[in-house]
């Protein structure tokens, strides 16, 4: 299980399923497989007759958002939002990473009918830009990984606000209201399980058996309300206690990395290249291809910028420019939410639902190869200074060392107290000699750690 929680294997499943879904997609097994992504299969008495298709991205995908949402609620309550002070520059960064990829694709989209489609690049995929970080990125300092932590959970935020509201269509009052008692009753349930003792095994089970039917009926009345169904991932991983979310996420994340993320990217990637000239290209195919590597950079850099001389000048999440940048590179990979919001924004119209993922997957893949190059130039620059220090540390040491055997084999076996204190006088200057020494040795490391910032 150790394979599927690393973040490194999660980025290269969740790429290997798009660019398989991709290439079968145009193969001569490409019209079987569309055949079985909208092939129904359902229960069409209680009103569930989905696709296989929207299987994966109304059911199986809500597991992925509950995992989301108790790494949020975490963030939030002890993490690295949990104050104002570690949270401002965060949220500002990512507020920009969203209203300038906005910005652009309103912009590419002027005189045509897609312009409310603007939030299919606001999104960052959390899995994707933390797997990168941790390949290209291994000499980075830990607050660089938090930063962009706090930076993509906020992002996640921000896109689960725009699918509850944007993406509802006709409200059905009585299933929302179901689903409200649903995840009430979750909640309590979860509450219990907290206050079991691990001795009491049998109880548990029975609440935790308990509490996937109810987490079941939350997501039905969910979707029946006419709110997209993963919306109660959401929920039920804000409400849910805080103990036994922490190790639900933690069981669970296996299954979301190994099968639920890749399966959603096979599917939704499975979309048959246009055969059309590139001046046939829709402007909303534009708009993402440009939003996601372009605007996500200089939303994240900007308002970053901003935030640091204006209200963050004494925050923890203070970071360089050239760091923000990276972060910036990071945040430009789209693909699991964008690739949702591309299918919930286009639903109905087939042909720019291809032409949006295919900008999605490729505005993406830029921003993989952007941010890996940004990351390992920047993990470069850290590794060296780090190197310099110890360098400079070992060598200061070093001459301490020396100083004082030097020191040392000048006095005298014996004499008088005159000449004793006379060599330690001597001696104490030495010292002095050293510690100036060593404090220009700490001087000139300091030095290489400043130009990694440069």
């Amino acid at each position: 299980m150790s394979f599927l929680r690393s973040e490194r294997n999660a980025a290269a499943l969740l790429l290997v399923a798009a660019a398989l879904g991709l290439v079968l997609a145009n193969s001569p097994v490409g019209s079987a497989l569309f055949d079985a992504k909208n092939a129904h299969v359902g229960f069409a008495g209680i009103g569930l007759d989905l696709s296989l298709g929207h299987w994966i991205s109304d059911g199986l995908l809500a597991i992925f958002f509950f995992i989301v949402a108790v790494e949020l609620k975490h963030e939030l309550v002890a993490g690295s939002l949990n104050s104002p002070a570690k949270a401002i520059v965060p949220a500002i960064a990512a507020l920009g990473g969203v209203i300038v990829p906005a910005g652009v694709f309103l912009i590419a989209t002027i005189g045509s009918p897609y312009g409310d489609r603007w939030p299919i690049p606001t999104a960052t995929d959390i899995a994707f830009a933390l797997g990168v970080l941790a390949i290209f990125g291994r000499a980075l300092p830990t607050r660089v990984r938090i930063f962009l932590l706090a930076l993509a959970v906020l992002d996640d935020l921000v896109a689960i606000l725009i699918i509850a509201v944007f993406f509802t269509t006709s409200l059905n009052l009585p299933a929302l209201g179901g689903a409200a008692v649903a995840i009430v009753v979750f909640a309590l349930l979860s509450r219990a399980l907290a206050r079991r003792r691990t001795t009491e095994r049998g109880g548990q089970w029975m609440i935790v058996a308990a509490m996937i039917v109810v987490a079941i009926a939350a997501w039905y009345f969910m979707y029946q309300s006419g709110v997209h169904a993963t919306i109660a991932g959401v929920a039920l991983g804000l409400a849910m206690a805080g103990p036994p979310a922490a190790r639900a996420a933690h069981a669970l994340q296996p299954i979301s990395n190994g099968l639920v993320l890749p399966l959603f990217a096979f599917a939704a990637a499975l979309v048959a290249i246009p055969s059309v000239g590139i001046g046939q290209l829709t402007p909303a195919f534009w708009g993402i291809l440009i939003a996601l590597p372009v605007g996500k950079v200089v939303g994240i850099t900007v308002a970053g910028v901003i935030a640091n001389r204006t209200v963050g000048r004494n925050s923890p999440a203070l970071l360089s420019l050239a760091d923000l940048v990276m972060i910036g590179g990071l945040g430009g990979i789209g693909f699991t939410v964008s690739l949702l919001m591309n299918e919930l924004a286009f639903a109905g119209l087939d042909e720019v639902v291809d032409e949006g993922t295919l900008a999605v997957l490729l505005g993406s893949a830029v921003s993989i190869v952007v941010a890996a190059v940004l990351v390992s130039r920047r993990s470069r620059a850290y590794g060296a200074a780090d190197a310099d220090a110890d360098a400079d540390a070992a060598g200061a040491a070093s001459a301490a060392s020396a100083a004082s055997a030097a020191s040392a084999s000048t006095l005298p076996a014996g004499g008088g107290a005159d000449r004793g204190g006379s060599n330690g006088t001597s001696g104490g200057m030495d010292g002095e000699g050293t510690k100036g020494d060593a404090s220009d040795g700490a001087a000139s490391g300091a030095s290489r750690a400043g130009n990694v910032n440069e």
